[in-house]
This record gives C-alpha cells, sequence and structure tokens, in this order.
C-alpha cells in the first residue's frame, strides 16, 4: 500500500480513505491494461474531453449494500461541475458477497478483477465503483478508527457500505446519503489526481493526517480548513460542522483543489 489517510465523518470515530497503487497487472484482454494504471495516472482524462468525451460509472455492489440513488445523482452532478464530459452512463451490477470479516486492498483488486465489465473503449473512460458489505483490514477498533473509501488504480475505488450504513446508524446529526456522498467525491478527488497524486499543485496546499496518536499515516490531502479533500478532518465535530454548515449539507472543494483541477484539463 502506498500510502493511507484518514477523513472523520462522524463524533468518536476516525474515518479514512486510502490511496493504493496496486501492481497487478493480469487482464483478461489487451483493452484493460489502460484500466490497470496507478491512481491519479487518468486525472487528465476524467477531468478533459480530449481523449475520451463521455464517462461510463460501472456500480457494483453486494445484496443490501447498493448505494442510494440520490448519492448517485449528486455524484453526477459533481463530474458535470468539474468535467467536460459531454455523457455519464450509470450501469449496476449486483455481484455475490466474498464472505469475509474484512478486505484487503489486494483482495478488493482480486475481486474487481472477477466482476468489472466495464473498460475503456473509443471515446468512453470506464470507472468502477465497488460497494462492499465488509470493512477494510486497516480498521482499528481500539483506536476507534475505520475506513470510508479507497482509490487503488487510475479508475477504480472501493466505498465501504456496511462501515457507511453503521457510522450513520450512530450517529443522529449526519445522515448515511451525505457521509456517502462526501466519500463518493472525496475519492474521485483522489482519482482526479487531489491532491498532488496526478494533479500538479498550481500552489502549495498539500495537508498530512494523523491518526488519535499523533502518527502521520498519508497524506495527498488538502490543508486548506473546510475543503471536501481536508487533511485536517480527523475529529468527528470537524466533518459533522461542515455537514451541518454547508449550503447542500456537504463540503465542497476549495479554491485551491479548483485550481489545480482546472489546471489539469477540468471546467
Amino acid at each position: 500500500m502506498k500510502n493511507f489517510s484518514v477523513l472523520l465523518l462522524a463524533a468518536l470515530f476516525l474515518i479514512g480513505c486510502s490511496n493504493t497503487d496496486d501492481s497487478d497487472s493480469s487482464e483478461k484482454g489487451g483493452s484493460k491494461t489502460a484500466n490497470l494504471q496507478g491512481s491519479g495516472d487518468s486525472a487528465n482524462d476524467i477531468l478533459s474531453n480530449t481523449k475520451f468525451s463521455k464517462l461510463a460509472l460501472e456500480i457494483a455492489y453486494v445484496e443490501g449494500f447498493r448505494p442510494n440513488e440520490e448519492s448517485l445523482s449528486a455524484f453526477s452532478d459533481f463530474i458535470n461541475d468539474i468535467s467536460f464530459k459531454d455523457e455519464i452512463t450509470v450501469t449496476y451490477k449486483q455481484v455475490s458477497s466474498p464472505n469475509k470479516e474484512d478486505l484487503t486492498i489486494e483482495e478488493v483488486a482480486k475481486l474487481e478483477t472477477e466482476n468489472r465489465t466495464v473498460y475503456n473503449s473509443d471515446d468512453t473512460l470506464a470507472i468502477y465503483i465497488y460497494f462492499a458489505d465488509a470493512p477494510s483490514n486497516n480498521d482499528d477498533v481500539e483506536k476507534n478508527s475505520v475506513t470510508l473509501g479507497a482509490v487503488y488504480r487510475n479508475t477504480s475505488m472501493i466505498i465501504y457500505e456496511s462501515t457507511i450504513k453503521d457510522l450513520a446508524a450512530k450517529s443522529a446529526l449526519v445522515s448515511e446519503k451525505s457521509i456517502e456522498t462526501a466519500t463518493l467525491q472525496h475519492e474521485l478527488g483522489h482519482l482526479m489526481g487531489l491532491v498532488n497524486l496526478g494533479s500538479e499543485m498550481v500552489h502549495p496546499h498539500e495537508g498530512e493526517a494523523t491518526n488519535d496518536d499523533g502518527e502521520i499515516i498519508g497524506s495527498n490531502h488538502c490543508n486548506v480548513d473546510n475543503c471536501l479533500m481536508n487533511a485536517e478532518l480527523e475529529f468527528g465535530a470537524g466533518m459533522k460542522k461542515m455537514l451541518i454548515a454547508s449550503k447542500n449539507g456537504l463540503p465542497t472543494l476549495d479554491a485551491e483543489c479548483i485550481a489545480d483541477l482546472k489546471a489539469n484539463g477540468g471546467r
């Protein structure tokens, strides 16, 4: 795992996201190689329409863990706002549970190899999102730290939906939809190269994430207060305040992150 970083989304819980390059180079066909690159490598392709004018989202989910329609709608709106894609299509695919107590990122990559069906083709870029029924193996119950999502290839992410459901059920101040939407948008930010993960910074604004013990456990996050990609959101009160105070109930990208995306082909 190249790096691990945290985003807190509920009181007394440290919520994380992980950016990991997977070294698995296996493929079923030559056209799939383009979807087996490192995290952030396709940032410009996602943002601009120079090479791909369309975007195809494949949503794989275990029964009972399909994402909310409102979250996917907000996610599509988010993509439209920051990219030049002419068309976004969504394909849902229910997959079998791996029947695991938790999942390593290597196991997640293997599940993608077994289940993914949509890859780059012609003028369409494909992104695969897996909604899991098991938590990350990086979760630490003793330190109240859990992981909500991760990017591990250039067009691949996992959303730990079971963890999101658990967190939402334990907090009356944040909803499942808001946590789900914020996680999707945050992880897409990493696929688009934020911060310093493929989209160069116009001005320095990369921050570090730490755990409850003050140990640095990741970077590739924004150091600007209240940004969607903020590295300092380590306490539930911080994220809850953003969810409650923001006009649409969600944290948004700050000017520095938006400038980085525009400089790399974004809107």
